[in-house]
């Protein structure tokens, strides 16, 4: 994999997962700005306001984070809920290309995962289901503040239906070698080794990493709003590790 040395800190890219775009991360960024870290937020195709939805693929969302990962800088990847997918397609696309992947609320997915099979094909979009409906599904909105929820529910907009309804196709076993960090927010990080160890669905992928982190971060589904400073700091310590 990429290294970096303590002289040039490696670049962090962050990615929101469903319906959100690069505002979700502004503290986050602000935070690592702070510490002297260099830090993008991406918004992927189809998710700005207004954007259009239409004939957005999987494919153009792993493409548009690629393109932020140069080769040969070291890049630390950040991915949050359900960009976990993206991340995996990127990591094997390009594993020489990155430093170390976090994965925030979130993790790897194996080769043929599909996010959402059961979306009808001329469906063009997934409207954002509120909070309330969200947190029925597990995914908690504990710690944030009535400012938060409202900037939330404000702010997310449909998330492409191309975008989950395809199948991920991964070649390159090597992406199991990127350093990687579980941020564990929901789920606390004895569970998810638990999980992993016994090759429960969606955690099997955990199991196949060589070089795995994983950290306690005790908050809700958003720890970017609702523990920013927090988050910001480990992501900063995981991206400096042993530089």
């Amino acid at each position: 994999m990429a290294t970096t040395t303590s002289a040039t800190p490696p670049p962090i890219v962050l990615v929101p997962g469903y319906w959100l775009g690069a505002w979700v991360w502004d503290a986050v960024v602000a935070r690592l700005a702070e510490r002297g870290l260099d830090a993008t937020a991406l918004t992927l195709p189809g998710l700005a306001p207004g954007a259009t939805r239409a004939g957005v693929r999987f494919a153009d969302h792993v493409a548009h984070v690629a393109e932020h990962v140069p080769p040969g800088r070291g890049t630390v990847l950040v991915a949050h809920s359900g960009a976990g997918a993206v991340a995996t397609a990127v990591a094997d696309r390009a594993p020489d290309a990155l430093a170390r992947v976090v994965y925030v609320d979130s993790g790897p997915v194996a080769d043929g995962h599909v996010p959402d099979a059961d979306l009808p094909a001329d469906q063009v979009d997934v409207p954002f289901p509120g909070l309330e409906a969200l947190g029925e599904q597990g995914a908690s909105p504990e710690g944030l503040t009535a400012a938060d929820r409202s900037r939330l529910e404000t702010l997310a907009v449909p998330h492409p239906a191309g975008a989950v309804r395809d199948r991920v196709a991964l070649h390159d076993a090597r992406r199991d070698a990127v350093p990687t960090t579980l941020v564990c927010c929901s789920i606390p990080s004895a569970t998810v080794r638990e999980l992993a160890g016994s090759g429960e669905g969606m955690f099997a992928p955990v199991a196949a990493l060589t070089d795995l982190t994983l950290v306690d971060l005790p908050t809700g589904h958003w720890p970017m709003l609702s523990r920013p400073v927090d988050l910001a700091d480990l992501i900063a310590a995981e991206a400096t590790r042993g530089s």
